[in-house]
This record gives C-alpha cells, structure tokens and sequence, in this order.
C-alpha cells in the first residue's frame, strides 16, 4: 500500500468483529440508496417545513380544506381525504421499498450472513422495545394516550440521510450499512405492529380474496422472464394492476393499506447469484423495481405525505408549551431522545459481552452512540402511527406531531454534533475505502482479510 496512504488500525483477528467491513458490493448499492434518499430528505424536510407554515399561517383554513378534501368512488370505500390517500396509497410504495429492501437484505446481501445480521437486526429490535416501554411508563396512568405506544419506535432514514448531507458527515460504509439496516427493520416491526394492534375492524373476506391477486402478482414477478422475456417493462401492464387490486382489497379488510406495499415487495424475487456479480445476465425484477420506484417513494410518496401529516396548528407560544408538556408528546420525545440510543447502544453491547465479540479497531463506541442518536429521528412512520392512534386532527394527534417533531429536530441535533466531531477519522476512513493499489477495481481494505 501506498505509504502516502492514510492508515488504520487493523480489524480483529482473534475475534469477531462487530462493523467489520462487508462485501466491495454491498458497500456501492448502500452508497447509491442513501444518495438517492438524500434528495428525498431535503424535500421531506421542506415539505414538513411547508406544511408548518401554512397550517400556522391566517390562510391556515385552506391547508386544512386541502388536506380534508374528499375524493375516490365510495362503493369500493375508496372515498378518502387527500391526507388519507397520501397515508394509506402513497405511502404504501414507500413501505413497497421496505419490503423489497429488507428481502434483498437477507437474500443477497450481506446480512445473509447470520454473524452479520445478528447485530443490525438485534439493535433494531432494542430501538423499538426500549422507546415504546419509555413512552408507556409516562403514560401508564391514561389508557386513552397509553394507545400511542408505538410511535417513537421507528427510524426516518430520509430525514436521517438528509442530517448527515447538512452536516458533511464521511460516514464510514460499515456505519452507514448498520443505519440502513436500523431504519429498514424497525419499519418492518413498524409496520406488523400496525397490522396487529391498530386494525380495529377486520373484514376477513376482502382479506382473503386479496390473497388471489397477491398470489398470481408473486407467482408472474418469479417467471416474468419465462412469460415476458427480457423485457420486463412489458410485465408493469399485468403486475401493476395486480399490485393495485390487492392494495384496495387489504385497504378494505380493514388492516392499514401499506401493509399490502410490504408484502408485495416480499413477493417479488431477488437473484442471488446477479446480486453478488454471477453469471446471471441483465438485472432482476428487484433492481428494477428498486431503480423504478425509489424516486417516486422519495420524490413524490413521502414528502407529499409530510406535507399533509405534518401540518399542525401549534397555537402560539402558550400552544406549542401546552403540546410539550403532554404525556404524549413527552412520552415520545423521551422515546425518540433517550430510547432509541439506550435501546441501539445497550443491545449492541450486550451482543459483543455476550458473543465475545469486539468492536472493529477502525471504530469506537462513540461511532455506535452518534448512529444510535441519528435513528431517533422518527418522521415518516411515526407521523403515521400517531393518525392510527388518535385520529387525525384530534388534540392527542396534534401534540403527537409536535412531539415527533421536537424530538426529531433535537436527535439530529445531537448526532449532528457527536458525528461531527468524529470527522476527521472518517474522512481517513474514507480515504483508505479508496486506495486500489492493484487497480483491480476493488479497494484493498475490501480485499484483506487478515
């Protein structure tokens, strides 16, 4: 190696190693997500950003007029507010793109690997047990708040990515992997804790005749080259129509529509072999729904839903103290502030005690806690399980929002100025990923093993 070079210190030979560096692959499409998603924060954040201005602002009756303005044909119950289709339709291709990143995962990445996905996922877990225990524990004594449990259990890694653009942030690829992996796994918790504690009324025929479609959608997505060769546009004139059919139908049963975005992204296949550079010629169905349907998730989807869940009238300063003193919006600042590190940090050290791991050389705990801190910022779907919750535009929802956003201005706050002094060792960390000593297109520290 160059001696020019920056170096670091070697990672654990003896041991395991937990953030060791993954696959030269796996680094580059992780790399690519948060770039695309970096757009989709900054337009997450105006449109919140918007939102709080008009709804604040003497034309704040006609924000609330938009956002309440009813369309869709009602026999098929699809005659929803502007806010409601924004939260169960276009937010169902967000939860689409969890789903199919999640399988990608744990099919052909990295976390396939069992060492590997242990840690990601275990922290995941610890991030979404940890706030919801704070937020009930402040709000033990009032069963009407007490429902708003699992709001601060989610990971915005838009808005989180958007943070780490602002601040500069050289984030080292084993760090930002585990972030991904953080806000991906505790959207899945997310969204089976909203399909099990927040469908109050199921329909169990709809439900089960969404099972047809899904079934023959899956069942296409796996020979669509056999039926439609290699031009897998040809497959969007029978997939889509699939895919929508079976979002009414689960919409209609009751459970919370975005629901049917995961499973259909669990139904479509991923190539192992093309995904870890095989033989397998052309891109499977996952790149190109991932290619397809990420810039409209982080483009159009979820900053649209900002927009109309995010608009809250604060009242003032006497309003804006009344919201934050609430149980719940400070059960969910607790959650999102205290929870999230205690619960990412805590379980992630109780792995390496347990497992006689150790942290990767090339890092410090301080890396970990600044991670853990950038996943309290909850946004997307904790603005969602606050409407399931309360209802939108009840008081406890409006304190909710405002709680959600307080404590997602304060943890990026926080990490910003953790990650920040951390920056220097990761522009070296940075450097090192680069060196290609072989020019064999893959950096030499993904090389070496030893």
């Amino acid at each position: 190696m160059n001696q020019s070079s920056p170096s670091l210190p070697p990672s654990n030979s003896r041991k395991s190693a937990v953030f060791s560096r993954g696959s030269y692959a796996e680094a580059l499409r992780i790399g690519e997500i948060l770039r695309k998603e970096t757009v989709g924060g900054a337009l997450l954040v105006a449109a919140a950003v918007i939102a709080l201005i008009w709804a604040n602002s003497p034309a704040s009756d006609s924000y609330f007029a938009l956002r309440d303005f009813k369309v869709g044909y009602e026999p098929w119950h699809l005659e929803l507010s502007l806010g409601a289709w924004a939260a169960d339709g276009l937010l169902a291709i967000f939860f689409f793109l969890v789903g199919l990143e999640l399988k990608r995962e744990f099919v052909a990445g990295d976390l396939r690997q069992i060492n590997k996905s242990i840690v990601p996922v275990a922290a995941a877990a610890g991030g979404v047990v940890v706030p919801a225990l704070i937020y009930a524990a402040i709000n033990f004594a009032s069963p009407e708040t007490l429902r708003g449990w699992a709001i601060p259990t989610a990971t915005d890694i838009a808005f989180a990515v958007a943070v780490l653009a602002i601040i500069g942030s050289h984030l080292p690829s084993a760090l930002r992997i585990f972030l991904l992996t953080l806000a991906v796994v505790d959207d899945l918790i997310a969204i089976t804790i909203i399909a099990f504690f927040y469908t109050s009324d199921l329909h169990v025929t709809p439900l089960l005749l969404a099972l047809i479609p899904l079934a023959i959608y899956a069942f296409l997505a796996h020979k669509y080259r056999h039926f439609f060769g290699m031009k897998a546009p040809a497959a969007w004139v029978i997939l889509l129509p699939l895919g929508v059919v079976t979002w009414a139908l689960v919409h209609a049963s009751g459970i919370h529509a975005t629901v049917a975005g995961v499973l259909l992204g669990f139904a479509v296949p991923v190539i192992r072999s093309q995904a870890a550079g095989g033989p397998e010629a052309g891109p499977g169905l996952a790149e190109i729904f991932e290619h397809r349907f990420r810039p409209i998730s982080a483009g159009i989807a979820v900053p649209i839903f900002a927009f109309f869940s995010a608009g809250v009238a604060v009242g003032g300063w006497e309003g804006l103290g009344s919201a934050l003193t609430d149980p719940v919006a400070l059960g969910i600042i607790a959650g999102l502030v205290l929870g999230k590190p205690i619960g990412i940090l805590g379980t992630t050290w109780i792995l390496t005690k347990a497992t006689r791991a150790e942290l990767d050389r090339s890092f410090k705990w301080i890396d970990v806690f600044g991670v853990a801190l950038l996943a309290g910022i909850g946004f997307t779907v904790s603005l969602l399980v606050a409407e399931l919750s309360f209802g939108q535009g009840s008081l406890h929802d409006d304190h909710a929002k405002v709680g959600i956003l307080a404590a997602s201005v304060l943890a990026a706050l926080l990490a910003a100025a953790v990650l920040t002094t951390r920056n220097r060792q990761y522009r070296a960390t940075e450097e090192l990923e680069k060196v290609d000593a072989d020019q064999d297109g893959v950096p030499d520290v993904y090389q070496d093993r030893t």
